[in-house]
């Protein structure tokens, strides 16, 4: 019976995503209809129907708003997922790689890059250099929390909210005293957005995200037994330290990819696992492929939301993004 319902709802999840991906590309300065859009992607993936609409309709859906959308999908559903992960391995609910310091680590990586370095291997410099700098930016909140091999969840939250400031004071610096023409491209990017989406560049986050999410669901059961407790994993065999180390590979991974093509954008990892633990549990076997939907469903619209409250222009999708999950945190400290 169990099983019947989780099949139900990930089936009405995924119908839930499909909906508002279609429903979202109507939406923007300029409006194009939905049966308009519908046409144009059925047209442009199968060749079915007759060009019935401008060409200006079928480069605003096909080459800006779809790559767009599919980019939000996928950064929605990759932060969901970290989240829900950062969350077991450190047992604390409040875990979300923009308040451990992941996502600020990625962001001043990629700073360096663009005002001093350059793109010295191509394509792949920026998402080297984000995923580089998550990782040593979560190695060090590690290596300040722990105490005598043990981490206590709040001592890490505070150590990752500690050694944010310090990335982001670093990068601000960095803006400062660079090219102020480069610097305001950078910093309107590390507000958060997906104005950069195009076709070719969704090959890599599509990949990560994917390999993300089988490796992940591969190490559910160490995870459902971390989030017991130290002792319970102990119990059952599992070398927590190991655990821990290839969870934080991944997910700084898959937030410097994801931080390199769409900036900073924060607290989605924080509120959709805790949404998706009320709708299926914390199994994690469940719990992530219903996190990476909601996720993906939540970016989508919230993507719709800030290309149209002051259209023409892109309300940065990171401001949107830290005054919902602002509001979500707040009310989680309030209930714990």
């Amino acid at each position: 019976m169990m099983s019947n319902r989780y099949a139900l709802l990930l089936i009405s999840l995924g119908a839930l995503l499909l909906v508002s991906c279609v429903v979202s590309l109507g939406f923007g300065p300029a409006r194009v209809p939905v049966d308009v859009v519908w046409h144009i992607v059925l047209n442009k993936m199968f060749g079915l129907g007759e060009v019935s609409w401008s060409a200006g309709q079928e480069h605003i859906v096909w080459l800006i708003r779809v790559p767009r959308m599919l980019l939000g999908a996928l950064v929605g559903a990759g932060l969901a997922l970290i989240g829900a992960v950062l969350q077991a391995v450190t047992r604390n609910p409040l875990a979300d790689p923009h308040l451990l310091g992941v996502t600020s680590g990625a962001t001043l990586g990629a700073v360096i890059v663009v005002l001093h370095v350059g793109e010295i291997v191509g394509l792949l410099t920026l998402p080297i250099a984000a995923f580089i700098g998550a990782l040593l930016s979560m190695l060090l909140v590690l290596a300040i929390a722990s105490r005598q091999g043990r981490l206590d969840s709040d001592r890490l939250l505070l150590c990752g909210v500690a050694v944010s400031f310090v990335m982001m004071a670093v990068a601000n610096t960095l803006l400062f005293l660079g090219d102020h023409r480069a610097s305001s491209a950078v910093l309107f990017w590390m507000l958060g957005g997906l104005g950069l989406a195009r076709w070719e560049l969704l090959a890599v986050p599509s990949a990560v995200v994917v390999l993300g999410l089988f490796l992940l669901l591969g190490m559910a059961r160490p995870l459902n037994a971390l989030m017991a407790g130290e002792q319970t994993a102990v119990t059952l065999g599992l070398n927590a330290r190991n655990v821990r180390l290839k969870v934080f590979l991944i997910a700084s991974l898959m937030t410097g990819v994801l931080v390199a093509i769409s900036g900073s954008i924060g607290f989605v990892g924080l509120m959709i696992p805790h949404i998706a633990r009320r709708l299926v549990g914390a199994e994690h076997r469940r719990l992530l492929p219903v996190s990476a939907l909601l996720g993906s469903v939540f970016l989508v619209w919230v993507d719709v939301a800030a290309r149209t409250l002051i259209a023409p222009e892109d309300l940065p999708i990171g401001v949107a993004t830290a005054a919902i999950g602002g509001l979500f945190f707040i009310g989680l400290m309030r209930k714990r």
